[in-house]
């Protein structure tokens, strides 16, 4: 299995690149933290185009009653993994995408600043697959290699009052890093 290699860019050579506007700067911060999310859009539905569409700000209101309260939502992940271990990026590492909102990690407030954010493609509600799991510890470990990660945790660590994700059926065994 071949190891993922970031260039100085911030972009995962192996992942397919589709970029989100939804980005800014980083703050003078390193690095630090892993966040894993999980999305499907519609809810419970795999292998669409609208998690690509709610990251490019292209979401159609009319095309599932849940679009129409999440189409103006400006927010992006750095990664996607798809449900059969497809890599995509939609912002540079070296940039801080809009994926954990109101957070907070050991006394760190604005998670965004110094996280990456890695969204499954999944819901709280059914396992996810092992090409998933292949594919994140993939990343986890070329992001290892390059940033001096201190932890990777859940939306759900980082805003329990908000978020629940990735969910109960994420198996945090499988994640082969010892950060968590």
């Amino acid at each position: 299995m071949q190891n993922y290699v970031i260039n100085n860019a911030g972009y995962v050579e192996e992942a397919q690149q589709i970029a989100s506007p939804n980005f800014d700067a980083r703050p003078n911060a390193e690095i630090s933290l892993i966040v894993i999310h999980n999305i499907s859009l519609p809810p419970s539905q795999y292998g669409g185009n609208g998690i690509i569409e709610l990251f490019t700000n292209k979401l159609n209101p009319n095309e599932h009653p849940y679009y129409a309260d999440i189409h103006t939502f400006k927010v992006s992940a750095h990664f996607l993994i798809r449900r059969d271990g497809t890599l995509i990026q939609f912002v540079s590492c070296l940039n801080r995408a809009w994926h954990a909102g109101k957070s907070n990690w050991q006394s760190r407030e604005r998670c965004n600043d110094f996280s990456v954010g890695i969204e499954l493609e999944g819901s709280d509600f059914e396992p996810f697959e092992d090409a998933q799991y292949q594919t994140l510890n993939k990343l986890v470990d070329c992001l290892n290699n390059c940033y001096s990660i201190q932890a990777i945790v859940g939306h759900s660590d980082i805003a329990p009052d908000r978020k629940t994700d990735p969910g109960p059926y994420f198996d945090w065994q499988k994640l082969t890093s010892q950060h968590h």
